[in-house]
C-alpha cells in the first residue's frame, strides 16, 4: 500500500495527517525534499508524533524554508527530478509533498508532475477554513489534469460541514474524514484522533 500526502496550502496539517497515517498503517515515511532545517523537519515530527513509522531519508535538505526550487538555488545545489524515485522498501509507503500540489520542484517541473510520473494515489489534505473550496477543487483539478489518481480528501480542523460536503460533491472524491486540531498534540491523541477520523485507512 502507497500512499502521496499532498495539500492545498503550507501550514495546514499535512504533516500531522501523514504522521497519523504513517502511524497507522506502521508504514515507511519519506519526505523527497525538505526545505527549511531551522525549526526541525517533517521527518522528525513524524518521528515523534508516530512512533512506529519507520523514516527514509530525504533526497535534497535545504536550509530556506521557501519553495524547493528556490531553496536549492540558495543552497546551491541542483535538484534532478528523475532521481527522485519512491524508494522500494517492506510494507506501506507514505510519501509527504511540501506545500501544495503546484509548488516547483525546479523552474520546470512541479510536484503534481512527480505524482503523475510516479503513479501512485493521493491523498488530498484540506483545511476546513475560509478559502478552501476554492483551493480544493483548483487543486484537484491540476492533479486530474495530469491524471494523477485521487484517493480521497481528508480535511483538517474545526468542522465545516457544508464547505466539506460541497468539496466533495462537486469533485465528485471520496471524503475520508476530518481531523480536528489537537490539543494538546502526542503520538497518543494522534492516533486515537486519527482511528475515528479516518476508519477506512485503519483497516
Amino acid at each position: 500500500m502507497k500512499f502521496i500526502v499532498t495539500g492545498t496550502d503550507t501550514e495546514i496539517g499535512k504533516t500531522v495527517f501523514a504522521a497519523g497515517l504513517a502511524g497507522a498503517l506502521g508504514a515507511t515515511y519519506w519526505k523527497p525534499i525538505q526545505a527549511g532545517l531551522e525549526d526541525g523537519a517533517d521527518a522528525d515530527t513524524v518521528a515523534t508524533l508516530a512512533p512506529g513509522a519507520r523514516i527514509h531519508p530525504s533526497a535534497w535538505r535545504l536550509a530556506t524554508p521557501c519553495s524547493p526550487h528556490r531553496a536549492a538555488e540558495l543552497d546551491g545545489v541542483t535538484i534532478d527530478p528523475s532521481a527522485l524515485t519512491p524508494p522500494a522498501v517492506a510494507g506501506p509507503l507514505v510519501i509527504e509533498g511540501a506545500g501544495g500540489v503546484l509548488v516547483p520542484v525546479t523552474r520546470r517541473h512541479l510536484f503534481a508532475d512527480l505524482f503523475a510520473a510516479w503513479q501512485i494515489p493521493v491523498i488530498l489534505v484540506s483545511r476546513t477554513g475560509l478559502g478552501t473550496i476554492n483551493h480544493s477543487l483548483l487543486s484537484i483539478e491540476a492533479l486530474r489534469a495530469r491524471g494523477v489518481s485521487i484517493h480521497g480528501i481528508a480535511f483538517v480542523g474545526d468542522p465545516v460541514e457544508d464547505s466539506e460536503a460541497t468539496i466533495a460533491d462537486i469533485a465528485q472524491v471520496e471524503r475520508l474524514g476530518r481531523l480536528p486540531r489537537l490539543a494538546p498534540l502526542t503520538p497518543a491523541t494522534l492516533a486515537h484522533a486519527f482511528a475515528a477520523a479516518f476508519p477506512s485507512l485503519c483497516a
